[in-house]
This record gives C-alpha cells, sequence and structure tokens, in this order.
C-alpha cells in the first residue's frame, strides 16, 4: 500500500472521528457506537503504518524493496527516482556496494539535479560505512546548508530538519566528533524516522562506547537482526559487541 493511499485513508478516517465528536458532543447516547466506528476505521490505517514502520525497521532490504515496489511504478521520471528509491533502501540497510551500483544506474538530468536532498542522504550514509569520515561530514554540512521546501507543510519541514540533524549526528559520531546533544538527537530520530533506525542506534552505541557508557551501548544494539554479509551493519555489531563485552 502505497504512502498516498495510507495519508488518504488516515485523513479519511480522521474526519470521521471529528464527526462522531461533533454527533456525541450534543447527544452522549451516540458516544459508546461512534467510539467503535471510530476505532474499526481507524484500525486498518494504523496496522498498515504499523506493517510497514516494521519492515523499515527489520534490516531486511529485500521486503524494503517489496513494500516500495507499488510505488516505484508510478514516479515520475522512473530511469532516474527508481535506482535512487532502491539505493536509498539499500544504503539504510548498510548494503554499500549496491547502493552505488544504484547510484551508477540512475540517469543524470533534471530529476537527479532535484533530488539533491535524497542524493546527500545516501552519499552521507554510504560515506560513513565506508569510513571516509570527512567525505561524510562533508556531505552532512552540505545536506544541513539547503533550504527547506516553502511548499512543504509544517510537519513536513519538521521532519526535513530532524531526518537533517540526525544524518549529521550519524557522520560526526561515526568520525568519532560528537556535539553536545547529538547522543539525543540519534535516540528521537531511531524512534521516530524507521528507515534510518539502526544507522542511528549503531551511531549513539559508538558515542556511548566512546564515553565509556558500556551498558547503553549493549542496549541500543540489543535487539538488532543478524544482518548478512552483504552489509555494513554486520562489522559495526560485531566490532561493538567485541568492544562492550562485559565478561
Amino acid at each position: 500500500m502505497s504512502n498516498r493511499i495510507l495519508s488518504f485513508q488516515f485523513i479519511a478516517s480522521a474526519l470521521l472521528v471529528a464527526i462522531a465528536a461533533h454527533m456525541a458532543w450534543h447527544d452522549p447516547k451516540y458516544l459508546p457506537p461512534l467510539l467503535i466506528i471510530g476505532a474499526l476505521a481507524l484500525a486498518p490505517t494504523f496496522f498498515a503504518r504499523r506493517r510497514v514502520r516494521r519492515i523499515l525497521m527489520s534490516g531486511d532490504v529485500d521486503q524494503v524493496l517489496g513494500t516500495w515496489q507499488s510505488s516505484m511504478h508510478r514516479l515520475r521520471h522512473p530511469e532516474t527516482m527508481t535506482p535512487l528509491m532502491m539505493a536509498t533502501a539499500y544504503a539504510s540497510c548498510g548494503w554499500i556496494a549496491q547502493a552505488r551500483r544504484a547510484l551508477e544506474r540512475a540517469v543524470k538530468g533534471p530529476a537527479w539535479d532535484a533530488a539533491i536532498e535524497q542524493r546527500l542522504f545516501i552519499e552521507t550514509l554510504l560515506d560513513t560505512f565506508e569510513g571516509d569520515r570527512s567525505a561524510a561530514l562533508e556531505k552532512a554540512a552540505s545536506l544541513q546548508s539547503l533550504p527547506v521546501p516553502r511548499a512543504a507543510g509544517k510537519i513536513a519541514r519538521s521532519r526535513i530538519v530532524r531526518m537533517r540533524r540526525a544524518m549529521t549526528a550519524v557522520a560526526r559520531a561515526f568520525a568519532h566528533q560528537p556535539s553536545k546533544g547529538d547522543l539525543a538527537v540519534l535516540r528521537a530520530a531511531s524512534k521516530s524516522s524507521p528507515l534510518i533506525h539502526w544507522a542511528t542506534r549503531y551511531a549513539a552505541a559508538i558515542i556511548a562506547v566512546d564515553r565509556g557508557d558500556v551498558l547503553a551501548a549493549r542496549s541500543l544494539i540489543a535487539n538488532a537482526p543478524p544482518w548478512p554479509e552483504e552489509s555494513a551493519f554486520r562489522s559495526f555489531d560485531e566490532e561493538l559487541r567485541a568492544r562492550t563485552d562485559t565478561r
């Protein structure tokens, strides 16, 4: 189910709940049945969003790509945007080589230039995971300096700003140059942004280890999935677990 469909269902359900609340305000006898109707109306959207969130946090890149497959068929400029979406999925799961190949397949043109935010997001992750710390910090700084789209709504602008801050904090954490407040930013992003859940969790764990807080670091990666060989997260996970082994 695409994000557009989910959004429409959520708006329609919210409108129904608002109408029900108005009716119940004027006559309380309507309240019990309308609460049941409202819950039933919101349930499909709630569980669909929960499923998508669970898949994004699973670390299973095949499931992530499968979830996005229907959206990819409707993209404008698919010759550019489809490889970019694939690169986003691969990068978020730590599959560096596959993400690089997807970027190479993207046609360079107007859509490529317009997708500067997404490209910097991908490049920041890849440079970070590849160990090119200076390049990662430079890409994160470029991402931060982009103007926030005026056409975006208040909530969307807030999400963009939070994501940019989180990417900067990830790059700084892997470079062992965290700033004050980065740990809080990473913890918040791991909860609110499922696409970068594990990138931010591992970044936060690095900061915790550098500060000597072994227990905090272990708790951050305790529920990590079994990463495949293709994922850079596998080596990060093994190294962090070795450094936090308290036996």
